[in-house]
């Protein structure tokens, strides 16, 4: 091997100790920044946008991966703490999940039952009325004489929704020509004996039952007096 191929053979090494040497240093940079950074764990984002009050699954989440450094204390990092909760807030798409976000799904108390009724869409529910909201429930209702006047009833003060339905197409009764096919919702609530017999019967025998939303945090009751409505004693 004369001079010039041993030189040659000496800057084919020398590149070969330099391109070790600076692979090396990759590898310790990121093995630095790895014990930096630490461990990954699941988390998970909002798919869209979520009303609040909304019952939550899993299909409305999307997986992801992050250091557990940056989580918060109070992030999910299991699905299956949402099972039987709601949001209580809009949670916006691309937001992690965290604890705080959600709330269990309103419950029957002692003495409460579960009561479903269909309500008009356009005139009693209008999107805003969620699972964990409270409502007044009106009812009109005929005279019951000929002559007599209409009358608006509050039928029940205060009544906790526990779940909306999804919108369904109604026919009239064959034998009830006056109404038109109309559009409505089943609403879920949780209602003591009595005022369950009051919902049902407004469902039943009432020319219009409407919900009107109750304040959050609002406790106070309508007066019985007050409770009434005649066109003819209003002045």
């Amino acid at each position: 091997m004369n001079s010039r191929q041993r030189r040659g053979v000496l800057l084919l090494l020398l590149s070969v100790i330099c391109a070790l040497g600076a692979f090396a240093g990759v590898l310790s940079v990121i093995n630095d920044v790895k014990s930096k950074v630490g461990p990954e764990v699941t988390a998970y984002e909002v798919k869209k946008d979520i009303k609040p009050y909304t019952s939550l699954t899993s299909a409305q989440f999307e997986k992801t991966e992050m250091p557990k450094r940056w989580l918060s204390a109070n992030a999910i990092t299991d699905l299956a703490e949402i099972r039987g909760k709601i949001a209580v807030t809009t949670l916006k798409q691309g937001s992690l999940l965290q604890s705080d976000m959600i709330v269990d799904q309103p419950a029957l108390q002692p003495g409460q039952q579960e009561v479903a009724i269909m309500i008009d869409a356009a005139t009693g529910v209008a999107g805003k009325i969620t699972a964990g909201s409270k409502v007044n429930v009106y009812a009109t209702f005929e005279g019951q004489r000929e002559g007599d006047p209409d009358l608006s009833k509050i039928i029940v003060t205060n009544a906790a929704v526990l779940d909306v339905g999804d919108l369904t197409p109604l026919q009239p009764d064959a034998d009830d020509r006056t109404r038109a096919a109309t559009d409505a919702v089943p609403i879920t609530f949780a209602l003591s004996a009595l005022d369950a017999q009051r919902i049902t019967y407004a469902e039943s025998f009432a020319k219009r039952v409407r919900l009107a939303l109750v304040a959050p945090g609002e406790t106070g009751t309508v007066p019985d007096k007050d409770r009434t409505y005649e066109l003819t004693k209003d002045k």
